[in-house]
């Protein structure tokens, strides 16, 4: 995994800039161009845990992705070495810079494509076949904390030393390292194929379970629920060749109009029925599934709207860099794609300090740890504060350039000013990413295990696109975001973000004051189980 996230993070995080001085787009719509593919990133997960949870498994999904990511790399490679694939280079001090053709934009958009595809289905996919190697809670729950830091302390190497490569020495190379350690973590993944607890797939697609749900419970819809056990669908196992009933519950009673697809009409009481017309009786078990996911939705829209301020600001700060001061030194210069590090690095240091100080400390202390959702709302917090702290030190940028008048270079002012905000957002990260990761493999359907950390990567992707229209709601209707940010307002910007932010949270507090933990039970006492052992 660490192989595949550092060559990512070698084309992916300085894609802004290759597009601005390569292919000669303008700064908005260089950013524009990442978060659409960087949405399409996070949309492609989605389909690749289907296809893991239906068809062939997380291996063959992460091995295949991995390939399929390295030929969009090498592409990407090709249109850095040879010119006829990317448009004239823009001379210095000329305002006349050539469009990139159809032809340049077709090869990019290629590769692009291609590379984002194949990163999407290996990123979550790879934490679902690493969750599965363990096998109680808390064991899981501790993988997905490293699962995280692995993942950002590999950005962190992909954002400093691949970039530094790319803006000081050549695209070329920093391209053809990305595919080497692409090629690297590939090789790596397969050579430990026989040492993986590989989880067999079902004989038929869960998803397909919960159409017939759906299906059963309108064709049903004048039939009268009824209050006795007996009277549900709830399937038949087969123990020491014996054949018995599943365990005995009535189905629960939200959405109580879903009951009917377990509910056995006279008709549906022969032998064998769930087989012979599973469009029309399902079992309890694939009725409270469904269930589990629709409960799961307002939080889930909670993280679609936690994420577009965090796109918003990532593309912006790569913006605000290329106007700030980036000299370290006399010789060194700091690429602008590099400026993520200061979150990726906050990140990476708060999951080791949660994972090896706070709960263990907070164990012992009160005999608790900090739950799922709990870790989400400190996120929501802390993003919130970082998106002020963005409007505030923009605030400051601003003014400067209105003092020296100098709209083409960059104002005298460092551009670690951004770090604060940036690390204060990778703190926030470090609560929220793994806490939705565990929450939602925690309280999905035992055989939608891979879709459910590919959940995340959904309404990131989502996010990625309505920052997108956010961004463009805004060029409109104000004047705070022009091709040049010096004659605009982005403070204003990140003030909207950060109120739409604080509204966001107060919607996630109703929401997780509302859920009730699937194996609330369960949990508890591994917790215990847990601090007693240490």
């Amino acid at each position: 995994m660490a192989g595949l996230s550092l060559a990512a993070a070698g084309w992916n995080n300085n894609l802004i800039v290759y597009l601005i001085q390569e292919f000669n787009m303008n700064s908005v719509s260089a950013a524009k161009v990442y978060n659409m593919a960087n949405g399409c990133s996070t949309i492609f997960p989605i389909l690749s845990a289907v296809v893991a949870d239906s068809f062939l498994g997380c291996f063959s999904v992460i091995w295949i992705s991995s390939f399929i990511s390295l030929l969009g790399v090498l592409l990407l490679t090709f249109t850095a070495a040879i010119d006829t694939l990317r448009p004239p280079k823009c001379l210095d001090g000329s305002n006349e810079c050539k469009n990139a053709s159809t032809f340049h934009l077709t090869i990019l958009y290629a590769a692009l494509a291609l590379a984002y595809l194949g990163n999407g289905g290996t990123r979550f996919t790879i934490g679902s076949m690493g969750a599965n190697q363990f096998y109680k809670p808390n064991h899981q729950a501790i993988f997905f904390n490293w699962y995280t830091f692995a993942l950002y302390t590999s950005n962190v190497i992909g954002s400093t030393v691949l970039l530094y490569i790319e803006d000081n020495v050549s695209w070329v190379l920093g391209f053809a390292i990305c595919a080497a350690f692409n090629i690297l973590g590939l090789a790596i993944f397969l050579s430990g194929r026989r040492f993986y607890r590989h989880i067999e797939t079902q004989q038929e697609s869960p998803f397909m379970s919960l159409a017939r749900v759906v299906a059963a419970a309108i064709r049903k819809y004048k039939e009268p629920l009824s209050l006795e056990d007996e009277d549900y669908c709830h399937g038949m196992i087969k123990q020491d060749n014996d054949v018995t009933r599943t365990d005995l519950t009535n189905p629960s009673k939200f959405l109580r109009f879903l009951n009917r697809a377990a509910l056995m009409t006279e008709e549906d009481k022969q032998p064998d029925r769930v087989a012979a017309e599973p469009w029309r009786l399902c079992t309890v078990q694939q009725v409270e599934d469904l269930k589990i996911l629709i409960k799961l939705i307002p939080i889930w829209t909670t993280g679609l709207l936690l994420c577009t301020p965090l796109v918003i600001q990532a593309s912006l700060a790569i913006l605000q860099a290329l106007k700030l001061d980036r000299q370290l030194g006399s010789n060194f210069k700091i690429p602008a794609g590099s400026v993520m590090v200061f979150t990726l690095i906050s990140t990476c240091i708060t999951i080791t300090f949660t994972d090896r100080v706070l709960s263990p400390l907070l164990n012992r202390c009160i005999r608790t740890s900090l739950t799922p959702l709990q870790r989400v709302g400190i996120g929501h917090v802390l993003t919130v504060l970082s998106m002020a702290l963005s409007a505030l030190v923009e605030s400051k940028r601003i003014k400067l350039d209105k003092s020296f008048h100098q709209n083409s270079v960059a104002v005298p002012m460092s551009v670690f000013w951004l770090a604060p905000q940036l690390a204060i957002s990778g703190i926030g990260l470090a609560f929220h990413s793994p806490g939705y990761v565990g929450f939602y493999y925690q309280e999905f359907p035992g055989s939608l295990k891979s879709t459910s950390t590919a959940m995340v990567a959904v309404f990131m992707g989502a996010a990625f696109y309505l920052g997108n229209g956010v961004m463009d709601l805004v060029q409109r209707v104000t004047g705070w975001l022009p091709e040049n940010i010096d004659n605009g307002r982005l403070d204003n910007v990140f003030w909207v973000i950060c109120v739409l932010g604080a509204l966001n949270f107060v919607y996630y507090l109703v929401c997780a004051s509302l859920y009730k933990y699937k194996n609330v039970d369960q949990e508890l006492n591994d917790s215990i189980d847990k601090i007693d052992r240490n």
